[in-house]
């Protein structure tokens, strides 16, 4: 989880510019770095910050998803070529299966007749 910036230094001299002696500005300082890490795990707790997912986190997944998609994509057109394919050889087969078939009878009848 990201860190919040809080300077220190910077507090600290705030708070004696406005009159605070240097002990009070210390106390005070440490209190609120106290305070913003007490709210910032409440917050953590409370909204289960650890498993909120990030523009990169989404940005992966959809990549992800997208290199599937297109696997699924390239299986499937490989499955409709041999597909297409075995039919062409079914058809192929039973139009000279039809053809040997009609030659025979033409040939038994011619002999008949």
């Amino acid at each position: 989880m990201t860190a919040i910036m809080f300077d220190t230094h910077e507090f600290i001299k705030e708070l004696k510019g406005a009159g605070f002696s240097e002990e009070q500005a210390e106390i005070i300082t440490k209190l609120q770095k106290s305070a913003i890490a007490a709210t910032l795990e409440q917050a953590k707790h409370d909204y289960d910050l650890d498993d909120l997912a990030t523009k990169r986190d989404l940005k992966e997944l959809e990549s992800g998803l997208k290199r599937d998609i297109k696997e699924l994509e390239l299986k499937q057109d490989a499955k409709l070529a041999e597909t297409k394919s075995e039919l062409i050889r079914w058809i192929v087969s039973v139009g000279l299966l039809q053809t040997a078939l009609i030659s025979a009878l033409l040939l038994k009848l011619s002999a008949l007749g």
